[in-house]
């Protein structure tokens, strides 16, 4: 099948990008991914073990929290036992996942961040990918689970059939190219995120459909990496609430169509797009 218009698909191996010697991921990072968490403990236990075990690119992983009571404390201490580039940020900037990230972003190091959410497993297979689209240019990544062989499973079904409806629907009314812009999942240059997010009161995960919608107005090259995702694999609880995650991504939707010229009448920007060779493309 061809490449969709407004979209460059890159067909590769994971196994193709280049490896770093671990040794130097205790020096300089590359990478900082930045896990907001709440009360998180077996998943983020797994997940940290199971970055580390996944990327060769010298990374830290900052995991931040915003009570100084939160479960996810003690996880974060004992990781930093075994690995010596996980730290803790406490964010006294308020509550919520815009703060939390805004409170890494100021303790990273690397030249590049990656949003991380610690109850999704798949989306670490797709880091590599993501560090090579930067390599080739793109400024901010975004991956999907709507496109181009990408799937979400489990978590709640309301969530998913208001975050599928939406990207789609925006897809079609307004010319904003990125398939999945609600996904938490996001890299970008550390130099731009004061202009990716302005808005310190996002509802939940919504700064992430911010940082996609300014993205694209700031004229950022844009790259996109599909992914399966699987919510909270080994449970836990989700912070999914839907009348007020209902309104604050209605707030950002209402952005990109004010914003973004309507389709057809706007151009849409182009999406390098990274699929694994055995990715079936939608």
């Amino acid at each position: 099948m061809g490449d969709k218009p407004g979209r460059r698909l890159v067909r590769v191996s994971r196994l193709e990008v280049n490896s770093s010697d671990t040794e130097e991921a205790k020096a300089q990072p590359e990478l900082s991914i930045l896990i907001p968490v709440r009360n998180e403990t077996l998943n983020l236990r797994i997940m940290i073990r199971i970055i580390n075990a996944a990327l060769r690119c010298p990374h830290e992983i900052l995991v931040i929290y915003d009570d100084p009571e939160d479960e996810s404390i003690a996880v974060i201490e004992e990781s930093k036992r075994e690995f010596n580039n996980v730290m803790q940020v406490f964010n006294e900037d308020g509550v919520g996942v815009a703060n939390a990230i805004r409170a890494g972003v100021q303790r990273s190091e690397g030249e590049r961040v990656l949003i991380f959410a610690a109850d999704e497993v798949g989306p670490v297979l797709a880091v590599e990918d993501m560090m090579a689209l930067m390599d080739d240019g793109c400024a901010f990544v975004s991956c999907t689970r709507y496109a181009h062989g990408g799937r979400r499973l489990g978590g709640s079904l309301i969530g998913h059939a208001l975050s599928y409806l939406a990207n789609k629907l925006l897809n079609t009314i307004s010319s904003i190219s990125l398939t999945d812009s609600t996904t938490g999942i996001k890299m970008f240059k550390r130099d731009d995120f004061a202009r990716l997010v302005r808005d310190a009161n996002s509802v939940g995960w919504a700064v992430a459909f911010e940082m996609a919608v300014n993205a694209q107005i700031l004229g950022l090259k844009l790259g996109e990496v599909p992914i399966i995702s699987i919510d909270r694999l080994f449970g836990g609880k989700s912070t999914f609430r839907l009348v007020p995650w209902v309104l604050g991504y209605m707030h950002f939707f209402l952005l990109a169509v004010r914003k973004v010229p309507i389709w057809p009448f706007g151009r849409r920007v182009s999406v390098t797009v990274r699929v694994p060779i055995n990715c079936e493309v939608d």
